[in-house]
């Protein structure tokens, strides 16, 4: 690898969607897959591709792998927003998941670099939110007219591709290196909804 050659610490963006609720780690448990843990989701080729490549990767002493999850940003008119997604979506599901707020999240992974952090790391911000509450939030503080239905994990398997990777991610490793990482509901109020926050008065 020309990084390992040249002494360069790689910094690879990945993905947590290689796990799914178990029996070991249920849903609304607060129980969440470690670093360590064996992949064990491979319902679609992204997360099988995914978690083989995380797995050759662990050869490289040089490298640090971050499990991104479900990405959101505060810009809400990119159509690759989570948050933006399943806004235009007509019906969503309603599981609790990790996630990674990328505007809190991206400036802590360059001072990973600086701080030469190694090895695999679950890039989440801590604690799962539900589809419903990020719509929630959606409507209290972006379009208080948006309505959205729900449908359940059987129904949305027969109209979508892949199956969907559902989890929650122990980010207490990250926590410990950044103490002042926010919950997941903290930074999407904090990093997106409000600075997008519209005024409804008058």
């Amino acid at each position: 690898m020309y990084a390992e050659k040249h002494g360069l610490l790689m910094m690879n963006y990945a993905t947590g969607c290689i796990f799914e609720y178990d029996a070991a780690h249920p849903i609304g448990s607060g129980i969440g897959f470690k670093e360590e843990d064996i992949p064990n989701f491979a319902g679609s080729y992204y997360s099988k591709t995914k978690a083989m490549v995380e797995e050759l990767l662990k050869e490289f002493d040089n490298v640090c792998t971050l499990r991104v999850r479900m990405p959101i940003s505060s810009d809400l008119s990119n159509p690759r927003n989570f948050i933006t997604k399943i806004s235009r979506y007509n019906k969503v599901v309603n599981i609790p998941n990790s996630m990674t707020v990328l505007d809190e999240l991206l400036p802590i992974s360059v001072e990973m670099a600086k701080r030469n952090c190694r090895g695999i790391w679950n890039f989440t911000n801590p604690g799962v939110v539900s589809h419903n509450e990020i719509l929630e939030m959606y409507k209290s503080y972006i379009d208080p007219n948006f309505e959205w239905m729900n449908f359940t994990l059987e129904e949305q398997a027969k109209v979508i591709v892949a199956a969907r990777s559902n989890n929650e991610m122990d980010a207490s490793k990250l926590k410990n290196q950044f103490p002042e990482l926010l919950s997941i509901k903290d930074s999407l109020i904090k990093y997106v909804f409000e600075p997008n926050k519209k005024s409804f008065t008058g």
